[in-house]
């Protein structure tokens, strides 16, 4: 057990100055300054040194086997290990498959996923991929949804991108109905995982689904919507309906046609929308490629967990405060996803947190109770890393 004292609470919200016990990986009490744990305790203490204690982050876009594949075989992106998510403050992931959805399996994903929790991690998927029909591991998406402990939904079907399979509306909507329906039956999010490509046709898709369907608008979350500045414009108006809208942390060139999460994130609080319906991802794991008007890739990137910290960071150098950008890595994510005890910190919650220096760099990462980060220092690995 632990008690965590002389720190700032964020819950996200702020509370203030509190000590916390922790044990059997669940966070106890919320206690003031100078109330110790019960008599007869075994507790340690940990001085926080007045440091802010945040939520763990909740990042619900990762190719946590590994994505791209675009340019051949040798393209194929390896799976991340443990320490490149805790070590960016990540505490619980969604894994999804991509363009290759043929040489990656569901079953390799959910393989990980599992993994990933016997490391200590909190570890999700999302069933599916690019394609239609979608790749799944008991032949239909409400069958994995249903039967598969891990799989929260449907993702990340890919719409106005030259690498899709061009669902029509009719696919659409049953798939994102058969998501919906699964949701229901089993207390899970239900949620349809959309990556958007820089097509004409951009949002069009999910504007008719709520212009002519009963499927609620919170079953539809769009990502990549920052990648071109009309598809991101496109994104507020279905925010404005219901729509939870995600944008990917990765750099942005000046004069490029896209906005920064920084950027899209200040926009969206321009625009008066509710606050809940916005998060962030970082695509980590994932290729970035460049493509010239024949579809051939010029170049490639890999998305980074750690541009999610940056993100924080450049937001609150900015000038926003600590408990308005919180929300979008943390309890607005965990919301969407159902994770009841994620994203939040208050009693009776996952001991998810992370405890960040004044200029919101990670300098400890609690994972379930259990120090992974201490100081900036590795405490734990993954079970092949060096």
């Amino acid at each position: 057990m632990w008690l965590l004292e002389n720190l700032e609470l964020y819950a996200p919200e702020r509370i203030g100055a509190r000590s916390l016990l922790i044990g059997g990986g669940k966070l106890l009490r919320v206690l003031n300054p100078g109330e110790r744990a019960p008599d007869g305790w075994n507790v340690r203490s940990v001085d926080c040194g007045g440091r802010s204690v945040v939520p763990g982050f909740v990042d619900s876009h990762v190719h946590i086997t590994g994505g791209g594949g675009e340019s051949g075989a040798r393209s194929k992106v390896p799976a991340l290990q443990l320490s490149r998510y805790t070590r960016c403050g990540v505490t619980s992931v969604v894994g999804l498959l991509g363009t290759d959805d043929t040489t990656r399996s569901t079953a390799e994903l959910l393989a990980r996923a599992r993994g990933l929790e016997e490391e200590g991690l909190s570890a999700w998927i999302w069933t599916g991929g690019y394609h239609m029909p979608p790749m799944t591991l008991t032949g239909s998406v409400r069958g994995d949804i249903v039967h598969l402990d891990r799989c929260l939904g449907v993702g990340e079907i890919a719409i106005s991108d030259h690498r899709s399979s061009q669902p029509s509306e009719a696919e659409f909507l049953r798939l994102a109905a058969d998501a919906h329906v699964a949701g229901l039956m089993t207390g899970k999010a239900g949620v349809l995982h959309l990556h958007l490509g820089d097509g004409p046709r951009g949002l069009e898709l999910v504007r008719r689904a709520l212009d002519i369907s009963e499927i609620p608008a919170r079953v539809f979350h769009p990502t990549h919507v920052n990648r071109k500045r009309r598809l991101f414009e496109e994104a507020l108006d279905v925010a404005r309906r219901g729509v939870t809208i995600d944008v990917t942390a990765y750099p942005v060139e000046k004069g490029e046609d896209a906005w920064s999460a920084e950027d899209a994130f200040e926009r969206f609080m321009a625009a008066g929308i509710a606050h809940e319906r916005f998060t962030v991802s970082s695509d980590g794991g994932g290729c970035l490629p460049v493509f010239d008007s024949d579809g051939r890739v010029t170049h490639m990137d890999v998305g980074a967990l750690d541009m999610l910290g940056a993100t924080l960071r450049t937001l609150l150098a900015r000038g926003h405060a600590l408990e308005q950008v919180l929300p979008i890595l943390t309890s607005n994510p965990a919301r969407l996803l159902r994770l009841e005890n994620k994203g939040h910190l208050r009693e009776g919650a996952d001991a998810d947190l992370v405890v960040l220096d004044p200029s919101g760099v990670v300098r400890d990462v609690m994972a379930r109770g259990v120090w992974h980060l201490r100081e900036g220092q590795q405490r734990i690995k993954g079970t092949f890393e060096s």
